[in-house]
């Protein structure tokens, strides 16, 4: 490769040279690499990946019939546009060398430096690259998740511009402060094993700050608007449960016990949440519903996020359970508080993973993973303090930011759309196609 240098044009060099600095690198890079882990993480890449449609048949199904397409597309959209800015800055930001502990530098922009060879701090097993999808998953779904809450009333081309800003501003600082080398919160000796404080929290806090900025649709509270397709909500909701095992699993980055063990508590907790949910609905409404179970199912997923490479079953099966309720009356308190949070971002993502970060400081144990701590119930009440101020960083940061992005592009761009066009539809009026032609 390298007799080709000498006669490439000098403007072209600076483009190729990562290329080739990465090409020449695989052969070392190769012996270092573990072929079962690779495979491995790349498997629980696809499975995160197919979360991100998952979460748009869950949302779709919620939404009147009018808006279903427009709700698919604002989950659908992220495959394209963050896997762009993660490859051109995000993944720098969030992984790259550290400032001062709160952003990572462009270093690592375009992916230079980023190839075959494994990065000792992040994985020292799988490739670079490899790496970089997986989190790459992460960035996708974690804006999808805030879109339920201002679902059927925001326009598409405003939406396009935040998600950017949103990703850049909230999302890339909070990952590199939990997740990045030398990040602050990392530090601090924050348990985050596969995203409460960085996907859930964020996401959920971003999703009031946007509702009250919004505001109401129309006709909120005045007329009913049940799920306008339970079936589709079903499927979505079941290949999320499928796609968290990639999400819990696969954070280990590596196929060995602590996997297995993500990967069996996962499921436990989903499976206890979802009868924590349907018991609490049951006793206060006289019927479960199968929208009960299914967000039940997800209140568990998101509580044993942060737990799921520390906890073993017995305290999957508690945090299940009590997410599950606790969400329940969360989002049942939604009308009293009196803000419009059309799918339940905030009670679901915000009061699930905020529960799951803090019982992560309660159930933790080094006798799961060696490298984690153990938490309040295991003799070391710090863990819990830490917890604690990783949760408040999160959603002080987290709300402000967001904020701030919604204010200055409602000034500039509008977030709205008008009130004919909230009432014939999004589906119609902002991409000019039906989800049915019935």
């Amino acid at each position: 490769m390298k007799k080709y240098v000498a006669k490439t044009p000098l403007f072209l060099m600076t483009l190729l040279m990562p290329a080739i600095a990465n090409a020449d690198a695989a052969g070392t890079a190769v012996n270092r690499v573990s072929a079962g882990d690779t495979a491995f993480v790349l498997i629980a890449t696809a499975l995160v990946m197919l979360m991100t449609p998952g979460l748009a048949l869950f949302y779709g199904g919620m939404v009147r019939k009018k808006n279903v397409l427009a709700t698919i597309m604002q989950s659908f959209i992220l495959l394209a546009v963050i896997s762009i800015q993660w490859v051109l800055w995000g993944y720098s930001l969030s992984f790259g060398p550290d400032i001062h502990g709160i952003i990572g530098s462009l270093k690592w922009f375009g992916l230079n430096h980023v190839g075959f060879a494994p990065n000792p701090n992040y994985a020292p097993t799988i490739p670079h690259e490899v790496f970089m999808m997986f989190q790459m998953m992460f960035a996708v779904i974690t804006p999808g998740l805030i879109t339920g809450a201002f679902a059927e009333r925001m326009k598409f081309k405003t939406f396009l511009v935040f998600i950017i800003l949103w990703a850049t501003l909230v999302y890339d600082p909070i990952a590199h402060w939990v997740w990045g080398t030398g990040g602050w919160i990392h530090n601090l000796g924050a348990l985050d094993f596969a995203g409460g404080t960085v996907v859930h929290i964020s996401s959920a806090i971003s999703a009031l700050a946007a509702v009250l900025i919004i505001g109401k649709r129309h006709n909120y509270g005045k007329e009913h608007n049940p799920p306008h397709n339970l079936t589709m909500t079903v499927i979505g909701a079941s290949l999320l449960w499928f796609g968290w095992f990639g999400f819990n699993a696969g954070s280990a980055l590596s196929a060995g016990a602590l996997a297995g063990s993500a990967f069996v508590v996962t499921n436990i907790a989903a499976a206890a949440a979802t009868l924590g949910w349907l018991a609490a609905e049951w006793k206060k409404s006289g019927k479960p519903t199968m929208l009960g179970a299914a967000s039940g199912a997800v209140a568990g997923l998101v509580a044993i996020t942060p737990a799921s490479g520390y906890v073993g079953p017995i305290p999957a099966i508690i945090i299940g359970f009590i997410a599950g309720m606790l969400c329940y009356y969360a989002v049942s308190l939604k009308p009293k508080l009196g803000y419009d949070d059309a799918l339940d971002v905030v009670g679901v993502h915000g009061v699930g993973g905020t529960f799951g970060a803090l019982a992560t400081g309660l159930f933790a144990s080094v006798a799961i993973n060696a490298g984690g701590a153990n938490g309040l119930f295991y003799g070391n009440p710090k863990q819990l303090l830490v917890q604690f101020i990783a949760v408040a960083a999160t959603i002080v940061y987290g709300f402000v930011v967001t904020f701030i992005i919604l204010k200055v592009l409602d000034w500039t761009m509008g977030l709205r759309v008008t009130q004919e066009e909230e009432v014939m539809g999004l589906d119609i009026t902002q991409h000019g196609e039906e989800g049915y032609n019935m």
